[in-house]
């Protein structure tokens, strides 16, 4: 009987370091990418577009399609008045898209109407009659900086201030100048020959543009209407008119933006009487404070 050689020690521990060893895999860290978020993104994003849109109006006016331009702007100014509130929405306002906005601001409304007037009425007239368009365009500049320079100041403002602007906002302000141009376009729909040629007159858009030049670098307070409280028994009524406008708007623009313009000029002579009335009401209220004894 053969008994089994034993295994030499060397041949185990071989055997043994042979064997595969498990592998323990290393977990990859993955690099968390730098830069702001897609929110704070959105508002910016809005802002480049409305700029371009401004920018294809006076491209438009160039090529003599009034219509097209006129159009372009009113996008620029439909996106300018919902960048804002989005960013305020998603938190993503930053110090860089103010200055954004406030620079588009400037072109869209500050550069894009006079240039549209200059095109439509103000281009074969004397070499003098560019000096509103050149006033329109600096006194935008001036509105804007000044809105600028108000923003670090804003609560120091008393609480009756805060609804109201120094002077005419930048986009009603463009509306305002630009007066003539959708007049002109509702004649010419119209077939009113002698509106038209009203319109494309040199003096009508110099009007236009120096009287609103003088509006935007005033102290007139304007209505914002960003926290205006609206009276109970006026809600329907206003929804209802709301809404009329609307569909004015849809089915004729022209004649639209020019009854706006009519009517926001009508509108600013309340809104200097409001503010003067709640001016009156803080300072007597103030002074009431001031003039009733201390208890002891």
């Amino acid at each position: 009987m053969t008994l089994p050689t034993p295994t030499s020690p060397s041949v185990v521990l071989t055997e043994q370091t042979d064997a595969p060893r498990p592998r323990h895999r290393k977990r990859r860290v993955r690099n968390k990418s730098r830069g702001p978020s897609f929110n704070r993104l959105i508002p910016n994003i809005l802002t480049m577009l409305g700029l371009c849109a401004g920018l294809m109006g006076m491209r438009f006016a160039i090529e003599g399609r009034f219509q097209a331009a006129a159009a372009a702007l009113l996008i620029s100014a439909f996106i300018d008045g919902l960048d804002g509130r989005i960013a305020r929405m998603l938190r993503g306002a930053t110090r860089f898209g103010a200055e954004f906005d406030s620079l588009s601001d400037f072109l869209c409304f500050g550069v894009a109407p006079s240039f549209l007037l200059y095109f439509w009425a103000i281009k074969d007239s004397n070499r003098y009659a560019f000096l509103p368009c050149l006033l329109f365009t600096v006194c935008m500049a001036l509105r804007l900086a000044r809105f600028n320079a108000n923003l670090d100041g804003e609560e120091l403002k008393p609480k009756y201030a805060s609804n109201f602007f120094t002077g005419v906002p930048a986009p009603a302000g463009a509306g305002l100048a630009l007066f003539p141009l959708f007049l002109g376009l509702e004649a010419q729909k119209l077939g009113i020959d002698w509106l038209y040629n009203l319109t494309r007159l040199p003096w009508l858009p110099d009007f236009t543009l120096t009287s609103t030049a003088l509006l935007l670098v005033s102290t007139l307070p304007v209505w914002s209407f960003k926290n205006f409280k609206v009276p109970a028994q006026f809600v329907l009524p206003l929804m209802l008119g709301t809404g009329i406008y609307a569909v004015v708007l849809v089915a004729d623009p022209w004649a639209a933006l020019a009854a706006a313009g009519v009517i926001y000029m009508v509108l600013l002579p309340l809104s200097r009487r409001s503010f003067l009335k709640l001016k009156k009401a803080a300072e007597d209220l103030h002074k009431d404070d001031t003039e009733t004894p201390s208890s002891p």
